[in-house]
């Protein structure tokens, strides 16, 4: 039986318990995830179903249109502000945590840099990972 994936905000006013295994795992150099985690992209776990997501606390919310054109909705603590999770209204069954809420995030193994086209010369990720310009097609 593989561990769950546990973790939360800085503060622990939101939990998370995942009894399930990533189907992806990705740095974004989008300017959503850029300007979200201030630094020069986002590292994020995305898990195939939120039914295998247990929450503690409640998160605040706030939808943006990616460059897809899909809704995702960003959900971080009221508290500490920290971000934890996000959904997409274009692929419902999807959730996905940012790797550092993880209480382990030595667990977060990248696998692709996705949006390489917005990514700044500063920001250097690990030249081995697949870049893609946007996200890769299923």
């Amino acid at each position: 039986m593989n561990l769950p994936y546990t973790g939360g905000c800085a503060c622990g006013a939101i939990r998370y318990h995942i009894s399930d295994e990533p189907i992806f795992m990705n740095d974004c150099q989008c300017k959503d995830c850029q300007k979200m985690s201030g630094t020069g992209h986002g590292s994020y776990l995305t898990f195939p179903s939120r039914t295998q997501v247990k929450l503690e606390g409640e998160a605040t919310h706030f939808d943006r249109i990616g460059d897809s054109g899909n809704t995702k909705t960003n959900s971080f603590c009221p508290k500490c502000g920290s971000p934890v999770y996000m959904t997409f209204a274009g692929m419902p069954k999807l959730f996905t945590i940012h790797a550092t809420s993880l209480d382990d995030p030595g667990r977060y193994k990248p696998q692709a840099v996705t949006y390489s086209l917005r990514g700044f010369p500063w920001d250097h990720l690990d030249p081995a990972l697949p870049k893609f310009e946007t996200m890769p097609k299923t």
